[in-house]
């Protein structure tokens, strides 16, 4: 068993923050976190935070590697080297709309990833390819296809890690979101021109996130509260933001933010190949995608992923949207713990929760990563 203080700081817990505190680490695990203790190594917080390590559930790439492009154990290892100075300690490499094979690969190569040991992978988001045209984004609508027999068997295979798919309900029906959710599957509305009746339902029938609220789907209005007006009427559905000031203004975040509860809503960063990565440009589908001013863009200037990684959002949520630091630690480890359903293992800085933590600077810099108790960045 390691002993690690940490002192001269702030540390988020499920107690409250504490100026000091001792957590001890065996087996990966967290099993006692004490607020002074005599430890085997001290850690001077300088002013700076120690929080729950963060958990992306939609990283399409980092480190110069896009998953589409690389689906392997290999892969999905560089992709995670490339997030773990910035705090991510799981996430879930993300396929964008892309063939039943594709998808195949992706699945059996984070299996692969989970029983080889790669850190921070707890699964994979399939994002599309079941979505809508008119709210495509960056997706390439020859990939899109609807839910045959054979992407249903291929999704609902039981599977190492979580399963995360993004879809758009008006292509499915109920019964295929009822089934979907029976074997598992975690569902996510996004990239959906739908009714504000057909999001209500198929929430009811078992999806329970929306993939990066606001972004590629219908928007509230006052007499069509479409996707954005079901997702903020509700209280229970999860959300993910992308917080890098370009993809959502910054006073609707703190619109939807106020609406309803704050640990119903997940930072993510839809991470591109150039997190973690010299990069000004890079392919998707055969486009070429620009990476200019902290923003990707295709050569039409739809935004295409982002450069965000989950320290930044982290930041963003505090200095931008002005949450607390607990609040946007919540966001950024105890909800997409919660979503995925992995509350019992990982999100909080508790005893029996798996050893994940991120040092922060007082200005909110990352400044160490550990995941299983292990320093990684």
């Amino acid at each position: 068993m390691s002993a690690i203080r940490f002192l001269n700081g702030h540390i988020v817990t499920p107690a409250g923050v504490l100026d000091s505190a001792t957590l001890d680490v065996e087996g990966g695990l967290i099993v006692a976190l004490v607020a002074d203790a005599h430890a085997s190594e001290t850690i001077d917080l300088d002013g700076g935070w120690l929080v729950p390590g963060f958990i992306d559930t939609q990283v399409n790439g980092g480190g110069g590697v896009l998953f589409n492009d690389a689906l392997s154990v290999e892969g999905i290892a560089a992709i995670g080297r490339a997030h773990a100075p910035f705090g991510t300690t799981g996430f879930l490499p993300t396929l964008i709309s892309d063939t039943p094979e594709a998808i195949e690969r992706a699945l059996d190569a984070t299996d692969a990833a989970i029983e080889a040991g790669v850190p921070g992978c707890i699964g994979v988001h399939i994002e599309g390819p079941v979505i809508n045209t008119s709210r495509k984004g960056i997706h390439d609508p020859a990939k899109f296809r609807g839910l045959d027999d054979a992407l249903m068997a291929l999704l609902t295979k039981p599977r190492r890690g979580k399963v995360m798919l993004t879809l758009a309900p008006e292509r499915v029906s109920v019964d295929d979101i009822r089934r979907l959710h029976a074997t598992g599957v975690i569902l996510s509305i996004g990239h959906s021109d739908a009714a504000y009746d057909t999001v209500t339902a198929a929430i009811d029938a078992g999806m329970t996130g929306v993939t990066h609220l606001f972004n590629a789907m219908s928007p509230l209005l006052h007499r069509a509260p479409g996707v954005v007006g079901a997702a903020i009427e509700n209280q229970e559905v999860y959300c993910g933001l992308i917080l890098d000031g370009f993809h959502v203004h910054d006073a609707a975040v703190r619109i939807a933010v106020r609406a309803r509860p704050l640990d119903r809503f997940l930072l993510v960063t839809d991470a591109m190949p150039c997190v973690g990565a010299e990069m000004t440009e890079f392919d998707l589908h055969g486009r070429r995608i620009r990476v200019e001013g902290g923003r990707c863009v295709g050569e039409d200037g739809t935004l295409a992923g982002s450069s965000l990684d989950m320290a930044g959002a982290f930041r963003n949520a505090v200095t931008r949207i002005g949450l607390s630091h607990a609040d946007a630690a919540t966001m950024a480890a105890a909800s997409p713990a919660a979503f995925l359903g992995l509350s019992n293992e990982r999100g909080a800085l508790a005893p029996g929760l798996v050893a994940d933590w991120v040092q922060l600077t007082r200005d909110l810099q990352p400044a160490g990563t550990w995941i299983a108790g292990t320093r990684t960045a």
